[in-house]
Protein backbone atom coordinates (compact mmCIF):
# COMPACT_ATOMS: atom_id res chain seq x y z
CA UNK A 1 0.00 0.00 0.00
CA UNK A 2 2.83 2.21 0.77
CA UNK A 3 4.44 1.15 -2.15
CA UNK A 4 1.77 2.43 -4.55
CA UNK A 5 1.35 5.65 -2.45
CA UNK A 6 4.78 6.70 -3.10
CA UNK A 7 3.94 5.57 -7.16
CA UNK A 8 1.58 7.90 -7.24
CA UNK A 9 2.60 10.82 -5.71
CA UNK A 10 5.60 10.31 -7.67
CA UNK A 11 3.14 10.45 -11.11
CA UNK A 12 1.86 13.40 -10.09
CA UNK A 13 4.84 15.42 -9.10
CA UNK A 14 6.22 14.11 -12.84
CA UNK A 15 2.70 15.31 -14.48
CA UNK A 16 3.63 19.09 -12.42
CA UNK A 17 0.13 18.72 -10.62
CA UNK A 18 1.84 18.90 -7.28
CA UNK A 19 4.72 21.19 -9.01
CA UNK A 20 4.86 24.88 -7.33
CA UNK A 21 7.32 26.91 -8.37
CA UNK A 22 8.18 30.19 -6.34
CA UNK A 23 7.59 33.43 -7.73
CA UNK A 24 10.03 36.11 -8.41
CA UNK A 25 9.74 39.56 -7.64
CA UNK A 26 12.07 42.39 -8.55
CA UNK A 27 12.12 45.59 -6.60
CA UNK A 28 14.77 48.80 -6.68
CA UNK A 29 16.74 48.10 -3.26
CA UNK A 30 17.91 51.66 -2.30
CA UNK A 31 15.56 54.08 -2.91
CA UNK A 32 16.16 57.73 -2.27
CA UNK A 33 13.56 60.93 -2.31
CA UNK A 34 13.67 64.56 -1.39
CA UNK A 35 11.04 65.30 1.82
CA UNK A 36 7.87 66.71 0.16
CA UNK A 37 8.03 64.77 -2.88
CA UNK A 38 6.22 61.76 -3.82
CA UNK A 39 7.94 58.82 -4.54
CA UNK A 40 7.14 55.25 -6.75
CA UNK A 41 8.03 52.20 -4.93
CA UNK A 42 8.81 49.83 -8.20
CA UNK A 43 7.99 45.95 -7.72
CA UNK A 44 8.10 43.54 -10.72
CA UNK A 45 6.55 39.71 -10.72
CA UNK A 46 6.94 36.79 -12.55
CA UNK A 47 5.02 33.99 -11.98
CA UNK A 48 5.13 30.34 -13.23
CA UNK A 49 1.15 30.43 -13.65
CA UNK A 50 -1.00 32.27 -15.93
CA UNK A 51 -1.64 35.66 -14.04
CA UNK A 52 -5.74 35.55 -12.89
CA UNK A 53 -6.89 38.80 -11.54
CA UNK A 54 -9.83 37.48 -9.54
CA UNK A 55 -7.32 35.83 -7.42
CA UNK A 56 -3.68 37.27 -7.23
CA UNK A 57 -3.21 39.57 -4.54
CA UNK A 58 -0.70 42.04 -3.34
CA UNK A 59 0.49 43.79 -0.06
CA UNK A 60 2.94 45.99 1.13
CA UNK A 61 3.93 46.39 4.68
CA UNK A 62 6.45 48.67 6.27
CA UNK A 63 9.00 48.30 9.21
CA UNK A 64 10.46 51.41 10.25
CA UNK A 65 13.66 52.41 11.08
CA UNK A 66 13.33 52.11 14.57
CA UNK A 67 12.42 49.43 16.25
CA UNK A 68 8.80 49.42 16.03
CA UNK A 69 5.93 47.05 14.50
CA UNK A 70 4.89 46.69 11.18
CA UNK A 71 2.52 48.61 9.70
CA UNK A 72 0.01 47.75 6.26
CA UNK A 73 0.66 50.22 3.68
CA UNK A 74 -1.14 49.51 0.82
CA UNK A 75 -3.18 45.51 -0.60
CA UNK A 76 -4.71 44.69 -3.48
CA UNK A 77 -7.01 42.41 -4.99
CA UNK A 78 -9.35 42.54 -7.65
CA UNK A 79 -8.78 46.57 -6.75
CA UNK A 80 -6.98 48.79 -4.88
CA UNK A 81 -7.34 48.94 -1.09
CA UNK A 82 -5.48 52.13 0.33
CA UNK A 83 -4.84 52.49 4.07
CA UNK A 84 -7.87 54.13 5.49
CA UNK A 85 -5.92 55.03 8.41
CA UNK A 86 -2.40 55.60 10.23
CA UNK A 87 0.41 57.84 8.75
CA UNK A 88 0.32 56.68 4.96
CA UNK A 89 -3.51 57.72 4.68
CA UNK A 90 -4.29 59.20 1.58
CA UNK A 91 -0.82 58.96 0.97
CA UNK A 92 -0.72 55.97 -1.11
CA UNK A 93 -1.57 55.83 -4.75
CA UNK A 94 -1.87 52.51 -6.97
CA UNK A 95 0.85 52.66 -10.13
CA UNK A 96 1.03 48.77 -10.93
CA UNK A 97 -0.74 46.38 -13.41
CA UNK A 98 -1.29 42.87 -12.72
CA UNK A 99 -1.26 42.01 -15.87
CA UNK A 100 1.64 43.11 -16.55
CA UNK A 101 3.50 41.85 -13.97
CA UNK A 102 3.50 45.17 -12.04
CA UNK A 103 2.95 46.05 -8.41
CA UNK A 104 4.28 49.42 -7.97
CA UNK A 105 2.98 52.13 -5.54
CA UNK A 106 3.71 55.78 -5.24
CA UNK A 107 3.85 57.13 -2.06
CA UNK A 108 3.02 61.14 -1.70
CA UNK A 109 4.43 63.81 0.11
CA UNK A 110 7.07 61.70 1.97
CA UNK A 111 8.42 62.78 5.18
CA UNK A 112 11.22 61.68 7.16
CA UNK A 113 9.22 59.26 9.20
CA UNK A 114 8.72 57.40 6.03
CA UNK A 115 12.33 56.24 6.36
CA UNK A 116 12.47 52.51 6.59
CA UNK A 117 11.97 49.43 4.69
CA UNK A 118 9.14 49.02 2.60
CA UNK A 119 8.32 45.06 2.21
CA UNK A 120 6.04 43.84 -1.41
CA UNK A 121 4.32 40.18 -1.71
CA UNK A 122 3.02 39.07 -4.53
CA UNK A 123 0.44 35.95 -4.52
CA UNK A 124 -0.70 34.29 -7.66
CA UNK A 125 -2.40 30.69 -6.52
CA UNK A 126 -1.31 28.16 -7.09
CA UNK A 127 1.84 30.03 -7.42
CA UNK A 128 1.95 31.59 -3.79
CA UNK A 129 5.89 30.46 -2.64
CA UNK A 130 8.80 32.69 -2.95
CA UNK A 131 10.77 35.87 -1.67
CA UNK A 132 9.33 38.98 -0.10
CA UNK A 133 10.54 41.91 -2.43
CA UNK A 134 12.05 45.06 -0.28
CA UNK A 135 12.80 48.56 -0.81
CA UNK A 136 14.93 50.54 1.73
CA UNK A 137 13.50 53.94 1.26
CA UNK A 138 15.72 56.85 2.60
CA UNK A 139 13.86 60.85 3.11
CA UNK A 140 16.34 63.68 2.28
CA UNK A 141 16.20 67.67 2.64
CA UNK A 142 18.34 67.58 -0.63
CA UNK A 143 18.72 65.79 -4.02
CA UNK A 144 21.97 64.08 -4.00
CA UNK A 145 24.67 65.29 -6.49
CA UNK A 146 23.88 62.41 -8.37
CA UNK A 147 20.64 63.14 -8.82
CA UNK A 148 21.66 66.53 -9.24
CA UNK A 149 24.50 66.11 -12.33
CA UNK A 150 21.52 62.85 -13.44
CA UNK A 151 19.36 66.21 -14.22
CA UNK A 152 21.91 68.50 -15.25
CA UNK A 153 22.78 65.80 -18.09
CA UNK A 154 18.91 65.11 -18.71
CA UNK A 155 18.24 68.94 -19.19
CA UNK A 156 21.21 69.46 -20.75
CA UNK A 157 20.88 66.49 -23.48
CA UNK A 158 17.51 67.61 -24.25
CA UNK A 159 19.08 71.28 -25.17
CA UNK A 160 21.39 69.68 -27.56
CA UNK A 161 19.08 67.76 -29.21
CA UNK A 162 16.69 70.44 -29.80
CA UNK A 163 19.62 72.76 -31.06
CA UNK A 164 20.71 69.71 -33.26
CA UNK A 165 16.96 69.80 -34.42
CA UNK A 166 17.02 73.47 -35.27
CA UNK A 167 20.71 73.58 -36.82
CA UNK A 168 19.32 70.67 -39.26
CA UNK A 169 15.96 71.72 -40.08
CA UNK A 170 17.96 75.32 -41.08
CA UNK A 171 20.60 73.47 -42.85
CA UNK A 172 17.96 71.61 -44.95
CA UNK A 173 16.03 75.28 -45.94
CA UNK A 174 19.24 76.33 -46.96
CA UNK A 175 20.14 74.14 -49.52
CA UNK A 176 16.67 74.15 -50.43
CA UNK A 177 16.90 77.38 -51.34
CA UNK A 178 20.48 77.61 -53.19
CA UNK A 179 18.37 74.44 -55.27
CA UNK A 180 15.65 76.42 -56.38
CA UNK A 181 18.06 79.14 -57.15
CA UNK A 182 20.08 76.99 -59.00
CA UNK A 183 17.34 75.67 -61.20
CA UNK A 184 15.90 79.21 -61.87
CA UNK A 185 19.24 80.01 -63.36
CA UNK A 186 19.37 77.27 -65.26
CA UNK A 187 15.79 77.80 -66.92
CA UNK A 188 15.64 81.36 -67.03
CA UNK A 189 16.30 82.83 -70.57
CA UNK A 190 20.06 84.37 -71.22
CA UNK A 191 19.26 88.15 -71.79
CA UNK A 192 21.83 90.12 -74.26
CA UNK A 193 23.91 92.37 -72.62
CA UNK A 194 23.70 95.84 -73.96
CA UNK A 195 26.76 98.07 -73.74
CA UNK A 196 26.82 101.19 -71.98
CA UNK A 197 28.61 103.40 -73.96
CA UNK A 198 26.25 102.86 -77.24
CA UNK A 199 23.76 106.03 -76.98
CA UNK A 200 19.76 105.17 -78.51
CA UNK A 201 19.08 107.53 -81.50
CA UNK A 202 16.23 108.84 -80.05
CA UNK A 203 18.53 110.19 -76.82
CA UNK A 204 21.35 111.23 -79.12
CA UNK A 205 21.97 115.05 -78.62
CA UNK A 206 22.76 116.47 -82.42
CA UNK A 207 25.53 119.22 -81.88
CA UNK A 208 26.26 122.41 -84.99
CA UNK A 209 29.85 123.51 -85.23
CA UNK A 210 30.06 126.78 -86.34
CA UNK A 211 32.99 128.77 -88.28
CA UNK A 212 34.25 131.21 -86.86
CA UNK A 213 36.37 133.64 -88.80
CA UNK A 214 38.58 136.67 -87.88
CA UNK A 215 39.49 139.70 -90.30
CA UNK A 216 42.31 141.73 -90.12
CA UNK A 217 42.95 144.64 -91.95
CA UNK A 218 45.98 145.50 -92.90
CA UNK A 219 45.91 149.54 -93.14
CA UNK A 220 45.90 150.16 -89.20
CA UNK A 221 46.50 146.39 -87.97
CA UNK A 222 43.07 146.64 -86.46
CA UNK A 223 41.37 143.32 -85.47
CA UNK A 224 37.17 143.67 -87.01
CA UNK A 225 34.79 142.05 -85.36
CA UNK A 226 34.58 138.28 -85.87
CA UNK A 227 32.23 137.23 -88.44
CA UNK A 228 30.73 133.73 -88.53
CA UNK A 229 30.49 131.82 -91.50
CA UNK A 230 27.39 129.51 -91.44
CA UNK A 231 27.01 126.33 -93.69
CA UNK A 232 23.83 128.14 -94.91
CA UNK A 233 25.50 131.39 -95.63
CA UNK A 234 28.29 129.98 -97.71
CA UNK A 235 26.30 127.43 -99.75
CA UNK A 236 24.22 131.02 -100.47
CA UNK A 237 27.55 132.92 -101.44
CA UNK A 238 28.18 130.76 -104.55
CA UNK A 239 24.86 130.66 -105.76
CA UNK A 240 24.57 134.44 -106.30
CA UNK A 241 28.23 134.52 -108.04
CA UNK A 242 26.39 131.95 -110.47
CA UNK A 243 23.49 134.14 -111.00
CA UNK A 244 25.77 137.41 -112.19
CA UNK A 245 28.28 135.20 -114.13
CA UNK A 246 24.63 133.94 -116.08
CA UNK A 247 23.68 137.45 -116.18
CA UNK A 248 26.92 138.89 -118.32
CA UNK A 249 26.56 135.85 -120.27
CA UNK A 250 22.89 136.77 -121.51
CA UNK A 251 24.35 140.33 -122.20
CA UNK A 252 27.05 139.24 -124.32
Amino acid sequence: MCVRGILLLCGLAASGVLQASGIRIYTAGDVEAVNGTDVRLKCTFQSSSAINPDVISISWSFRPLKPGREESVFHYQQKPYPPIEGIFRRRITWAGDVMGGDASIIIQEVKFTYNGTYMCQVKNPPDVHGTVGEIRLRVVTTASFSELLLLAFAVGGGIAVVVLLLIIIVSCRRCKRKRQRREGEVEAPRKEKKDPTVCHPMRAIHLYLSQTSIEIDSSDGMISDPSTKDSSSSSEGPSSDDDSSEDDMGSD
